[in-house]
């Protein structure tokens, strides 16, 4: 089927209150430009520098998503047009963001990712280093970020009974840091599930989900 019909069924499938993000890392723009004329406006890129080449080249009613490791040099580049950046895993790099934000005059909205899986190549906060952050003194007084909700990426495994249980227990995670809404605090996404994983991570609360290969191939 072609990235267009790959699209449309997937998205036939999703709950309405699921957003899908379409993983364009590695893929030319011809592919997304596919993508995009059947409807696909948010796209998720794990590079800086290749999203930023593909904001250049394509419309400006796309929203851009950093899915990937974020090292805190290359922040700068994608602040003038980001729209939701994923895997925001440390206070130093949340600390670069609101400067990057405060020089732009705008605000960056966020996820935390948390660290669901039992492998060790996941990055990601646990439990206690996700209180600690959002009490600290320092991520209050953050003025130009919003965390808008958390993302996890379960262990990479055939076993559905593992998955299903990292996704309940970063549900959990979700749920009792909902409330209290700060100026800089509103959870309301709650970011997992990829192409091999995302109905589980559905049925198991995830409101965005990461599909790359199911809509344009393996790579």
């Amino acid at each position: 089927m072609s990235i267009a019909q790959n699209l449309l069924e997937i998205k036939s499938s999703l709950p309405d209150n699921v957003t899908l993000v379409a993983v364009s890392k590695t893929k030319p723009v011809a592919d997304l430009m596919e993508a995009y004329n059947a409807g696909q406006r948010i796209f998720g890129e794990n590079k800086i520098q290749e999203m930023t080449e593909k904001w250049q080249q394509m419309p400006k009613d796309i929203e851009w998503h950093m899915i990937g490791h974020v090292q805190s040099n290359k922040v700068k580049y994608m602040v003038p047009y980001v729209k939701l950046i994923h895997g925001v895993d440390s206070l130093k790099l949340l600390k670069e963001i609101n400067r990057q934000a405060v020089r732009w005059r705008k605000n960056i909205h966020c996820l935390l990712q948390i660290h669901i899986a039992e492998e060790e190549t996941k990055f990601g906060l646990d439990e206690k280093e996700l209180e600690e952050l959002l009490n600290s003194d320092e991520f209050k007084n953050f003025q130009n970020i919003i965390i808008v909700g958390l993302m996890g990426m379960a262990t990479f495994t055939d076993n559905q009974d593992q998955i299903k249980r990292e996704f309940e227990h970063l549900k959990t995670i979700f749920d009792k840091y909902q409330q209290p809404t700060t100026n800089n605090r509103q959870l309301t996404t709650l970011s997992m599930g990829m192409s091999g994983d995302y109905q589980l991570a559905i049925d198991c609360g995830s409101t965005m989900v990461r599909i790359g290969s199911s809509i344009f191939g393996n790579r």
